[in-house]
């Protein structure tokens, strides 16, 4: 228990940051990271290589993260639906337009696409990483990549 602790804390922060942003909901991530971790922990005696735990839990999150997203998908927020006191704090944000803008062109991205500009940008993975949690070659996954920041700038531009 005390070994796995000592893993799970230093990862923690990549792991919130990434179901954070891949589920857009704080409570479906806060689900998504509880349920990586407690299969994590009941498999973690079968972990080899230690120095592998950052990547392996990444993986069990991001399954976790797609089985929560087949039953509860959201694109978009349904502006119509929004209260004044949402109104409020929406308006707050520094440059809402700009923010909403990239996550909607991010989720018109590709599912494969999302999660590695997601583990790239927002877990803090390298290439080779991310094609370690992905089970890609790392030059696929740069190439990939690369591709992506392209089509969510060319539709930024537009």
């Amino acid at each position: 228990m005390e070994e796995f602790m000592q893993y799970y804390e230093k990862v923690y922060p990549q792991l919130y940051r990434t179901a954070l942003f891949y589920m857009q909901n704080q409570q479906e991530a806060e689900d998504a990271v509880q349920d990586a971790v407690l299969a994590a922990y009941e498999k973690f005696h079968q972990l080899r290589d230690r120095e592998k735990f950052a990547p392996w839990i990444m993986q069990i999150l991001v399954n976790r993260c797609r089985r929560r997203m087949k039953t509860w998908f959201r694109r978009e927020k349904d502006i119509d639906g929004i209260s004044p006191s949402q109104e409020v704090e929406l308006s707050s944000e520094p440059d809402f337009a700009t923010a909403l803008a990239v996550k909607q062109v991010f989720w018109e991205l590709k599912e494969e696409e999302r999660m590695i500009v997601a583990l790239s940008v927002f877990g803090g993975y390298t290439s080779e990483e991310v094609a370690g949690i992905l089970g890609r070659n790392h030059s696929t996954v740069r190439s990939k990549y690369r591709r992506a920041l392209q089509k969510m700038r060319k539709k930024l531009e537009v």
